[in-house]
């Protein structure tokens, strides 16, 4: 599972997700609540700064533009200043906000939250003002968004449509903009909003509700594994889905697909808070599934994002880095020494956020003697992780000449490994670790003191962001080219 994980994070891609849903803009007035208003029973807050973020179908543009994808946002906004503010956040985030239509009858949805402190050290928001208008759009307003809707389809690689029930996907549109997707061969990834009559989304590709909204949807409780497959199935049906994600927090989600059906689970977090779980999940699925994915991959990298994200204080978004570093956190000791260069730096990245200080040397290492051991125990010294490239058996012929290597690569990374003082290795192709080392960006780089008077081969690059290059001292007389000559030697004396 690691690796087929790590792979897919690290091939996302930018798609482009046309994303149609409810924009808002989240205020967070932030100050200290010491004491309590004499005129009421409240707290009274002395604000000391406020911020401003991407809401609702907003988070989700946000999320999908942290994870390297491009949204098309189609929406309603008002013509005011919070309007205006969304825009900028947006854009400045990478979205394509030519799709957000402007109506003067409707403000900016917003919610302003008021947070304090809570026991003088955690944030703890008090109350939340909400500014909208939820009514269904007018007719023309509809027929507008469907123009527009229709114009961005083709450019996209996905559809999701993200349902707050502020009127933007009132049942006619949403209903159509199914249909028109499903027509142009475009998958479409929902979240609904938590409403009892779900048959506006008949027809879509993937439905995201969790427990509650799932509750509403079939009319029991999802309390249990069994009861989310039961409604998993029965949603399923009843809309001529193609497949569903039914999140149940803690215990991750159940998964009903074409080629998966089942619970998949995640690991227990510390939750800060729920604001804009389901955005993240919505679009970490959407850049999933448009880049190729199979839905339990994709469900498994939701969970994770998801995961992140409610470790965050309020709306915030999810890093593809993030999720590397979760994946090497929760496999961590399950890899042996020798890994790929994806799965390294992915380990690398974990121990980074331990505050572990990376070590680099590389070599041949085609003959082990004592001079390596003598050396790679000087590389453990100098700081926590030690990493070992190797050059491949195709790099070594053309360093060492044709009789060389003597031991294949396999052998060569198999006997590092042994060696309590390496914890990783990699194998690289070229004659030269620069672009490896570039990758890796060690703390400390390690070479032999018969470097001394040469040009150590990705020095400069090291140094240049406050890295050190350290030289080890050699023991006399050792050296993989003098073992193979003594060896040809006592050969060629056998012979004679």
């Amino acid at each position: 599972m690691y690796e087929n994980l790590l792979k897919a994070v690290t091939k996302l891609g930018s798609p482009k997700v046309l994303l149609v849903g409810d924009f808002m803009l989240d205020v967070y007035v932030y100050g200290d609540a010491e004491r309590i208003s004499p005129e009421a029973p409240v707290p009274v807050l002395k604000v000391n700064r406020t911020e401003y973020s991407c809401g609702g179908a907003g988070l989700v543009a946000a999320n999908l533009c942290a994870l390297g994808a491009i949204p098309l946002c189609v929406g309603v906004i008002g013509s005011d200043i919070n309007a205006d503010k969304l825009r900028d956040l947006l854009k400045e985030k990478g979205a394509d906000v030519t799709g957000l239509m402007v109506t003067l009858e409707r403000p900016t949805t917003t919610k302003q939250r008021l947070v304090g402190l809570a026991q003088h050290r955690h944030q703890q928001q008090l109350f939340r003002m909400d500014y909208e208008e939820d009514e269904p759009l007018t007719e023309k307003q509809l027929a507008r968004l469907a123009e527009i809707y229709d114009e961005k389809l083709g450019q996209a690689d996905v559809v999701c449509l993200q349902d707050y029930n502020k009127g933007v996907l009132a049942g006619s549109f949403c209903s159509r903009a199914i249909r028109m997707a499903a027509k142009a061969n475009k998958k479409v990834l929902i979240d609904p909003s938590p409403i009892t009559h779900y048959s506006k989304y008949t027809g879509a590709t993937l439905l995201t509700p969790n427990r509650q909204e799932a509750h509403l949807g079939v009319g029991f409780e999802i309390n249990t594994i069994e009861d989310a497959a039961n409604a998993a199935k029965e949603l399923v049906k009843k809309l001529k889905l193609e497949s569903i994600v039914i999140t149940l927090d803690k215990e991750g989600a159940y998964l009903k697909s074409p080629d998966f059906d089942g619970h998949v689970p995640t690991r227990p977090r510390n939750i800060y808070d729920v604001t804009g779980a389901g955005d993240t999940v919505l679009g970490t699925l959407a850049i999933a599934l448009a880049t190729g994915c199979d839905y339990k991959t994709a469900v498994q990298l939701s969970n994770i994002a998801g995961g992140i994200e409610v470790e965050k204080f309020g709306g915030a978004t999810v890093t593809i880095e993030e999720i590397i570093s979760e994946i090497a956190y929760l496999n961590s000791g399950n890899l042996g020494k020798v890994l790929s260069l994806d799965l390294l730096l992915a380990e690398l990245a974990w121990r980074r956020k331990k505050a572990q200080k990376i070590v680099f040397t590389n070599g041949c290492f085609d003959v082990i003697h004592r001079g390596h051991i003598e050396f790679l125990k000087f590389c453990k010294k100098q700081g926590d992780v030690v990493v070992v490239g190797i050059n491949s058996d195709r790099s070594v012929k053309i360093i060492k000449g044709s009789g060389r290597p003597i031991h294949n690569q396999v052998d060569r990374a198999a006997v590092l490994a042994a060696m309590e003082s390496v914890d990783y290795i990699t194998i690289f192709d070229e004659p030269d670790p620069l672009n490896l080392i570039k990758k890796v960006r060690p703390d400390v780089q390690v070479k032999g003191q018969d470097w001394k008077k040469k040009d150590v081969i990705g020095a400069d690059f090291v140094q240049s962001y406050g890295g050190r290059v350290v030289l080890a001292p050699l023991v006399k007389g050792k050296s993989s080219t003098k073992v193979i000559e003594k060896m040809k030697s006592l050969e060629a004396r056998k012979k004679s």
